[in-house]
């Protein structure tokens, strides 16, 4: 069976809409999109399938009935705009999946439900109830009370932590393009269409801008959240939402859009760490404690190998630990606050109780709270 084709084994699919997608020219949601996507949803739920759906457009119907203008938009409109456009987008979901007997329930989430362990098990456990009960969530940020300093900065990052959160078997972006391109294909009409991602693959000279002053999403983010996804077991796909029964066939196996290959699944916490944390500070490390903790069945991070530390973390917190050039190769929960680190890096384990004073841990990351997250991606 080869990439493709083990798609049609796909239990659980979370589907992304863009903004873009899902609207129509005159700036209203695109009512006969929304049809053909209930009715390829409930051909899945006949399958024996479950679904999860992000959407986007909640703040484009907002800004239209508020006749509200982008260039002069402050946050408070922006809110208030996606207080006034989510009910509609959930009237049309409502409307368009009732047409097939399907319940759909309403999800709106902050990046601090999901940063926060307690808050992010809750929001999982929601969605395996709703989902069990062949209910089809409809998530989207909860952009009506979403700052700044706590907002997911688009959808595409929203549902690579969904996917990861409820371990899908598939994510599938759709988007106003039919997948990744070599270069971006509205500049370069010799661009070509890339058909399969390898895990670890570099795509940097892949990204392109947003799609459009609507979004604020752009296949930068999508191939981020994309890349973030499939290094936690879940296979990804990139296609666009204009073609007729796209969900469909991408779950039948046909080629279609851009297929991200899946890294192995990672353990729950670590997907938590990889994909739904905001790290709070970092340490860096030597080339040699890199090394140790790169390896398949790697070491602790001890503070022997740490060389600097950056940034202002308690105990208990997700830190980035970077390379010796300052990039990040992994994540965890550290065992000590910044100032501690700080007094013990580059001592031996069996020197921390004499430097601070009290008995501590050995490791000020333990092997079981870290997770890669390059090159390989996110790993045990």
């Amino acid at each position: 069976m080869n990439e493709r084709e083990s798609l049609q084994q796909a239990k659980r699919v979370v589907i992304k809409i863009g903004t873009r997608v899902i609207t129509d020219p005159a700036g209203g949601l695109d009512e006969g999109f929304l049809r053909g996507l209930a009715e390829q949803v409930a051909r899945l739920l006949e399958r024996g399938c479950e679904v999860v759906i992000i959407t986007s457009g909640a703040v484009h119907l907002g800004r239209r009935a508020l006749q509200v203008k982008r260039k002069k938009e402050s946050i408070s409109l922006r809110q208030a705009a996606a207080a006034v456009g989510q009910p509609e987008v959930m009237h049309r979901y409502i409307e368009a999946f009732g047409a097939h007997n399907i319940r759909v329930a309403q999800i709106l989430l902050t990046m601090e439900d999901m940063r926060e362990r307690r808050r992010y098990l809750h929001v999982r456990n929601t969605l395996e109830a709703l989902l069990s009960n062949r209910v089809v969530p409809v998530v989207n940020e909860n952009d009506s009370v979403s700052g700044e300093a706590v907002t997911f900065g688009e959808n595409d990052k929203l549902a690579g932590v969904v996917a990861a959160s409820t371990q899908a078997d598939v994510l599938i972006f759709l988007s106003d393009q039919a997948g990744l391109f070599t270069s971006d294909p509205r500049t370069n009409p010799g661009a070509e269409l890339i058909s399969t991602v390898q895990p670890g693959e570099d795509l940097s000279s892949c990204a392109g801008s947003a799609g459009g002053p609507e979004s604020l999403g752009g296949m930068a983010k999508k191939i981020a959240a994309a890349q973030t996804a499939a290094d936690c077991g879940v296979a990804v796909v990139i296609a666009d939402g204009a073609e007729p029964q796209v969900v469909v066939r991408v779950l039948d196996g046909d080629a279609v859009g851009t297929l991200f290959v899946p890294g192995q699944p990672t353990q729950a916490r670590k997907q938590w760490m990889a994909t739904a944390t905001e790290p709070t500070g970092a340490v860096v490390v030597d080339a040699g404690a890199k090394a140790a903790l790169q390896q398949r069945d790697g070491a602790s991070l001890l503070p022997r190998g740490i060389i600097d530390v950056k940034g202002d973390f308690e105990a208990g917190d997700v830190i980035r630990i970077l390379g010796p050039d300052g990039s990040e190769f992994a994540r965890g929960q550290t065992n000590y606050a910044a100032p501690e680190v700080h007094r013990i890096q580059g001592a031996h384990s069996s020197q921390i109780e004499e430097i601070l004073r009290h008995v501590g841990q050995p490791e000020v990351v333990h092997r079981d709270y870290m997770v890669m997250t390059t090159p390989q991606g996110p790993s045990e």
